[in-house]
């Protein structure tokens, strides 16, 4: 009963708001900024450019995840 209470008043508070729909075209806008293009400048793949080979790029990962105490930063 509390979450259909609970549901029916964001339900009706999305379905009547006016302004509240231009800000959530903007969160939108600004997360597909974030995730999309962002990470394609400041987020290079360091495994696809550092190694040639699938197995070279398990090795690595798996010999940084299996380091007792190693300090890689």
């Amino acid at each position: 009963m509390m979450f259909k209470n609970a549901f029916d008043m964001y339900y009706d508070g999305f379905r009547s708001m006016v302004v509240g729909r231009t800000l959530w075209k903007i969160i939108f806008i600004k997360l597909f900024i974030m995730f999309a293009i962002l990470k394609v400048f400041f987020f290079p793949n360091f495994l696809a450019t550092n190694f040639d080979t699938d197995a070279e790029r398990a090795d690595h990962v798996l010999n940084n995840l299996t380091q007792p105490g190693s300090e890689n930063h």
